[in-house]
């Protein structure tokens, strides 16, 4: 019998399923995961630099963070 899968509208999304975030100088120091991520299958918590260039790529899951104005 063959799996039927979801169609990628019904499918739920996952708390680690964007990739783009954007933050303000209130949420400095920024680090990946952030707090409403799923923890058990993310990574080990790393700081992102996002206020030294205006955005900055995490290391383990390449998601990237733009740093933005209030």
């Amino acid at each position: 019998m063959a799996e039927t899968r979801p169609e990628p509208a019904q499918r739920q999304a996952t708390p680690n399923d964007r990739k783009e975030y954007q933050v303000t100088r209130e949420d400095l120091p920024v680090h990946c995961p952030l707090p409403e991520m799923s923890l058990w299958n993310s990574h080990p918590q790393v700081y992102i630099p996002v206020q030294e260039q205006g955005s900055a790529r995490c290391g383990y899951c390449g998601a990237v963070y733009t740093l933005v104005e209030d």
